[in-house]
């Protein structure tokens, strides 16, 4: 009897695996706002991993609501994490990217909503303030009310409100309407051909007069250290290297934050992560995912 009553009181065996059960059940939920908030897959798993720590040890029994106090312990790191991160990356080398993720191999992740996820919007969402980028996610991903989204941010509901129509004007005001997945996927492998053949003119059809071009390799990798902007410079940039680059290199096809993406390789290892962004004036934003650390996801061990 004194063994049944330690494995059942807080902090006792069976209460532990109930608190474990109640976290997994809404740990996809968890490591999806914290990736969508971070762009890090790797410190998106850090920050749920600590909630976990911190779900062991709380005061479970004063808990009510355990799935909307487990996302209000997400979201609130997460901000924090997010004004810590902004320092680092003012002092990153060379363009700094969202780390992809794997969401052919994870549908849990953009299960609910695929909003964002894609590269062009969490992009974006980097302008934001941590609070505004919070209060996007949790409603136009999650749809969250705005009440809680209040309860979460700790502002007024009118406060709450005002942050998402922030975030969203922002976000119409600096993106092109894009085009259909399957249309990306057209414009992608077009690019890609057209990349490993040095095809100057191809290249140019395909590219938005103003396309950019940035490549992420955190100095880790040989990269471009500064975004290649216009048409004629990217198309031209991408021929210069054609040759050695595309020497040896398998070309995979996956689905990589909700989008098609070419998962280049040598010897059976992904060295790239190659997607575009699009809309119908042709290609906007050429993204090469380059850094080592950034391709665990592409890369299982």
């Amino acid at each position: 009897m004194g063994g049944t009553g330690a494995a059942n009181r807080p902090g006792g065996r069976d209460d532990l695996e109930a608190a474990a059960a109640a976290f997994n059940g809404v740990r996809p939920r968890l490591f999806g706002i914290a990736y969508r908030m971070l762009g890090s897959s790797a410190e998106a798993e850090d920050l749920v991993q600590d909630v976990w720590l911190r779900w062991q040890t709380y005061d479970r029994g004063t808990v009510e609501d355990v799935p909307a106090f487990l996302a209000t312990a997400t979201t609130r790191l997460a901000i924090n994490v997010l004004r810590s991160a902004r320092v680092r990356r003012e002092t990153y080398v060379g363009p700094w990217l969202p780390e992809p993720v794997d969401t052919g191999a994870d549908p849990h992740l953009g299960a609910e909503r695929g909003e964002a996820l894609g590269f062009a919007v969490l992009l974006l969402l980097e302008r934001l303030s941590p609070t505004e980028r919070a209060a996007y996610v949790l409603r136009e991903a999650f749809d969250y009310p705005y009440p809680q989204i209040a309860g979460i941010l700790q502002v007024s509901d009118v406060a709450a409100r005002k942050l998402v129509s922030r975030a969203r004007a922002h976000l119409r005001s600096a993106r092109r309407a894009p085009v259909t997945g399957a249309d990306q996927r057209r414009l992608l492998t077009a690019f890609v051909a057209a990349a490993r053949a040095g095809d100057l003119a191809a290249l140019e059809d395909i590219l938005a007069a103003d396309a950019v071009s940035y490549s992420d390799g955190g100095g880790a990798v040989r990269a471009s250290r500064f975004p290649v902007v216009g048409a004629s410079r990217v198309a031209r940039y991408v021929r210069a290297f054609a040759d050695r680059f595309w020497t040896g290199v398998d070309v995979r096809w996956g689905s990589v934050n909700g989008q098609a993406a070419a998962l280049l390789g040598r010897d059976g290892e992904v060295f790239a992560v190659l997607t575009v962004t699009a809309s119908d004036q042709g290609i906007d934003q050429v993204l090469w995912m380059m850094n080592p650390a950034k391709l665990a996801a592409v890369n299982p061990a």
